[in-house]
């Protein structure tokens, strides 16, 4: 096993890290592109695990998907997805695996969508329901991957379905940007308004838009998307804020500046909201809602953690159902630092700050589970403690390959140890 220790740089962090295009867009316009007729091209792009492994399946449907330089892919495709000769396999990636669950409805022939051990623990029922729901032949025998897809080669031919998105608004995201192809109208409306990150549902629309499709926000909890197809389009991808997020705790903790080239308030994704909350440290709120963040709650709790005063997350029961069950590995990781630094309370987690930490030397070695948030939020924590090891620290390739490239430029030193 690979571990990585940090060694606290004991200076301020400063200078220039732009962080690498969202993940969250490049896997939405990378489909859109797809699904589009002629030819797009896909500029500020993210390069990682999930983002080729969407890549890779568009070009087993019958897609060319080629890749110019380090951060762009020109889309080139027919309009339709064809049946590929064997199962897609998408990793751990939820966003592909999601989406082309919903999309491949359109194909004419069976598709098998699949993914590694971590993925086929993840649940995706409720989107294969809502498919059975709009005649769609579809089937998952654990209620997570593999899912087997029967497409009928027209896409959704019903004019409504109805989708418990209370586990992912991925869920919701894969109806939306499959219904552009299909025959009639589609009215997707929310099973109860509890879903969590609905901002993610308004980054899935304004891509959809800008590939010509045309979505009514009828209400809350009902969307109605008119059977437009899409355009092909150029389409550039602004960088990615929960990438965004490691850079702004490396500045808070250390007292630097980095300069990421965007202004948090120009960012369109929901997990910038983090950096109101973030710039507080150290004093930050007593509770934190994570609900429309949730991918920048591994940040925060990790910054908590050398906060004034403790700090109660809520609304992160979805952190339980994500490459990892976060909260679990989140309070592992901390306590492995200090003993009673953290704890759960259902599905809650509470982080008693421990300033004092800072400049202490501990041996903690941190179970990642395989998850890259969770690698790269308690790299943060060795900037402050030292004794803090990593495993498996290549799992960052997920989206961000560069993190330990990005933080050893601002001069960030780490000793890697062990074997695969």
């Amino acid at each position: 096993m690979i571990e990585l220790t940090i060694t606290p740089p004991n200076h301020p962090l400063s200078g220039k890290v732009e962080p690498p295009g969202s993940k969250s867009i490049t896997n939405r316009v990378l489909l859109l592109a797809g699904l589009a007729k002629g030819k797009s091209t896909l500029t500020g792009a993210l390069k990682s695990d999930d983002t080729l492994y969407m890549a890779e399946a568009l070009r087993a449907m019958g897609v060319d998907v080629t890749e110019p330089d380090a951060t762009s892919f020109v889309v080139e495709s027919r309009g339709v997805l064809t049946a590929p000769a064997k199962p897609l396999f998408l990793g751990n990636a939820g966003t592909a695996t999601r989406f082309l669950t919903a999309a491949v409805a359109s194909v004419d022939g069976t598709v098998v969508v699949d993914g590694d051990e971590h993925m086929r623990k993840r649940p995706i029922q409720p989107l294969v329901e809502a498919l059975n729901a709009l005649g769609i032949d579809a089937d998952a025998a654990t209620g997570c991957p593999p899912v087997t897809v029967k497409g009928n080669g027209q896409g959704f031919t019903r004019d409504s379905v109805t989708i418990d998105a209370n586990l992912s608004s991925q869920y919701v995201s894969a109806l939306l940007m499959a219904a552009p192809c299909g025959a009639k109208p589609l009215d997707i409306i929310l099973a109860g308004e509890d879903i969590g990150a609905k901002g993610y549902i308004d980054l899935t629309v304004s891509a959809m838009e800008a590939f010509g499709a045309t979505v009514e926000r009828v209400s809350n909890a009902i969307w109605r998307v008119h059977p437009t197809g899409y355009k092909a389009t150029d389409f550039h991808i602004e960088p990615d804020a929960s990438a965004a997020t490691y850079l702004w705790g490396a500045e808070l903790l250390t007292g630097g500046q980095i300069d990421i080239g965007t202004p948090a308030d120009a960012f369109t994704q929901p997990d910038a909201k983090a950096y109101a909350v973030m710039a507080q440290f150290p004093n930050l709120p007593a509770e934190i809602d994570g609900s429309q963040m949730q991918d920048a709650i591994p940040t925060i709790a990790v910054l908590a953690a050398y906060n004034t005063t403790p700090v109660r997350f809520v609304g992160i029961a979805n952190l339980r159902v994500k490459e990892c069950d976060r909260i679990r590995a989140l309070s592992l990781g901390l306590n492995g630092i200090r003993e009673g630094l953290a704890e759960e309370d259902g599905d809650d987690l509470i982080v008693h700050a421990d300033p004092a930490l800072a400049g202490q030397t501990v041996s903690a070695s941190i179970d990642t589970f395989h998850d890259h948030r969770i690698a790269m939020s308690f790299a943060l924590a060795g900037l402050k403690t030292g004794g803090i090891a990593i495993q498996n620290p290549v799992c960052v390739g997920k989206t961000y390959p560069g993190y330990w490239k990005a933080l050893g430029s601002l001069g960030v030193e780490y000793n890697e140890t062990g074997q695969d």
